[in-house]
């Protein structure tokens, strides 16, 4: 009896999880470098400028000194750099995996290292966690680059970088694996994908675990619920608070954003203007500089005083909104931690205070709001609630994180749509969570697209004009009309002259301005093709005149219906995203 010969070549889906391995591989030694560039920031500048701050006297007025020479040495990254180094960039990094092909330069993980550690390491107020998934990212990039990957599988070898990275900051595997599902594949994956992110979580936790060990981030005391039908409602409106904290949070970031961009100063000074705020901050509060990791030690040991939380709450959401809003670099992960676990820890005071005998110490009140609030900030429930059980490795405090977090994230979503990542996207049209093809049409702009070789007549043009201009015109059949200012007041067709044109009594006398259509559908250059699209298929139109603005009807071009769709077709080649090949149905 012949075997059968087997086949030992790996399949595509062997294939992507065995490069996913190599990912997550890397992803460790990002971390660690990361984590080793700030850490050598931090030791060389901050704790030496801190420790002759701390004598007290005039020195403490030399403190704004330190962020602002982080912010100094920034300078010429951003010079060499422009648009890579300031400011919050995982929204960039987002538009980049699901919109723009995911294709990031291999220096984007150099430059964030640097930037981060000159940023967070000389104490302004930021975190690394998300540049970490971000650089993570970057490499799992390079990776489908190098293999010349199509779109789809491009985004999988980036979450499962940015897996690995968050994986290895926090030695929680799971946490990892649901943050890259969660936030870089917006909770869209199949089960291949899935694997990847397993795979690479799971070895980049390999690696750090053999670098720094396997102790958790933060060492949080045995959790015991007291009362569960006393405590469990109380963690509930603890939820509700929490999301309400999330929602300020995410506009006092932007509405500080604005302000900056909004200043008239050179863009280098508006860094440096956002350390001496961090600095004269951290004068009466100094822990609100730099990630907050070491107060946030003390909160969950429960060695923290009540008021002081409380006013952290809002110094704390303050410096970080100043410190990237003016340009500093680095990610929001840390202070929501940060802010969480104050959070938590007052209102735990508070209760423990009136409920002694029912309620917890205020540290594990600390410990849920930071699963809370993160959840609540990023939308991503799950990810905070396997990254809290994985840090306290203890079943009894899921019930209250699942809770809260829920609660939270309800309470933030039903106040504020969009979570902290993804305001911009908002601004500019986008459902960035809707499908893929809608987001592709609404990241386009009409003003791409505009066809400039187009006629106009005026409005009291004759309808003898008008047919001539129609018997001579090259494949259009509607005309924008114009007034003696050059304005758009209508769009004539071949229909519209039909019904005059056996009436010659009424086709002598009749002028443009008369027989056009006055209620015209218009776009601008800055509409997008989403929206052109569904004037299209709702209207039964093939063109479409582009003004000024709505204000300006002064009219730049016509859409027509074929130029969206090749334009869509163009696009999706360029990204090289896999899927149908025509776009939504507005129907």
């Amino acid at each position: 009896m012949k075997l059968k010969k087997k086949n030992f070549i790996p399949g595509e889906n062997s294939r992507m999880v065995f490069i996913a391995s190599f990912i997550g591989i890397g992803a460790g030694l990002v971390n660690i470098c990361f984590r080793s560039s700030l850490a050598f920031v931090r030791h060389t500048i901050f704790e030496p400028g801190y420790a002759f701050v701390a004598q007290g006297g005039w020195h403490i007025l030399l403190l704004p000194l330190i962020p602002i020479s982080g912010m100094l040495l920034l300078i010429p990254l951003s010079l060499l750099f422009p648009g890579e180094i300031n400011g919050y960039g995982f929204p960039k990094f987002i538009r980049k995996v699901n919109m723009e092909g995911g294709r990031i330069k291999f220096r984007t993980i150099i430059l964030k290292i640097i930037s981060c550690s000159l940023t967070i390491g000389t104490g302004n107020s930021a975190g690394v966690e998300g540049p970490i998934a971000l650089a993570g990212g970057a490499l799992g990039s390079q990776v489908g680059q190098f293999f010349r990957v199509s779109g789809d599988r491009m985004k999988i070898y980036i979450a499962a970088g940015s897996a690995g990275a968050i994986a290895a900051v926090f030695n929680a595997p799971i946490a990892g694996v649901f943050f890259a599902a969660e936030i870089i594949l917006l909770g869209t994956y199949e089960i291949s994908s899935f694997s990847a992110l397993v795979v690479s979580s799971a070895m980049a936790t390999v690696i750090s675990r053999a670098y720094y060990g396997a102790a958790p981030t933060f060492q949080i005391p045995p959790y015991e619920l007291v009362s569960p039908i006393a405590e469990l409602p109380l963690y509930i409106i603890m939820g509700v608070i929490i999301g309400l904290v999330a929602v300020f949070h995410i506009r006092v970031f932007y509405s500080v954003r604005d302000r900056f961009e909004a200043l008239n100063i050179n863009p280098q000074l508006k860094p440096i203007l956002g350390a001496l705020v961090i600095g004269i901050f951290g004068m009466a509060f100094p822990q609100i500089m730099g990630d907050g990791y070491d107060y946030i030690k003390v909160v969950l040991a429960g060695n923290s005083i009540m008021w002081v939380m409380a006013v952290l709450i809002f110094l704390k959401i303050i410096a970080t909104a100043v410190t990237l809003g003016s340009g500093g670099s680095g990610g929001v992960f840390a202070p929501a931690l940060f802010i969480g676990a104050v959070t938590g820890g007052a209102f735990g005071w508070g209760v423990h205070s009136l409920f002694p005998a029912y309620t917890a110490a205020p540290g594990a009140y600390a410990a849920v709001g930071i699963g809370a609030f993160l959840a609540a900030s990023t939308h991503s429930p799950l990810t905070a609630i396997f990254l809290l059980f994985e840090m306290t490795g203890n079943y009894k405090i899921i019930v209250p994180v699942m809770l809260s977090s829920i609660i939270g994230t309800i309470v933030a979503n039903w106040l504020c749509h969009d979570s902290i990542d993804t305001v911009d996207f908002s601004r500019e049209g986008i459902d960035i969570h809707e499908g893929r093809e809608s987001a592709v049409m609404k990241s386009i702009k009409v003003g791409r697209i505009i066809r400039e070789d187009f006629n106009f007549i005026s409005e009291d043009a004759n309808v003898d004009q008008l047919l001539q201009m129609f018997s001579m015109a090259q494949g259009g059949f509607y005309f924008p009309v114009i007034n003696e200012l050059g304005l758009m007041i209508g769009i004539i067709s071949l229909q519209d002259v039909k019904t005059i044109l056996h009436d010659e009594k009424l086709r002598r006398g009749a002028t443009v301005g008369k027989i056009c259509a006055r209620n015209v559908i218009f776009l601008t250059p800055d509409d997008n093709l989403y929206t052109a699209m569904s004037y299209f298929d709702s209207k039964g139109f093939e063109e479409i005149p582009v003004v000024e603005s709505a204000d300006s009807k002064w009219v730049l071009g016509m859409v027509k219906r074929r130029d969206v769709l090749d334009a869509y077709h163009q696009e999706v080649i360029k990204r090289g995203i896999s899927g149908r090949s025509c776009p939504i149905n507005f129907d």
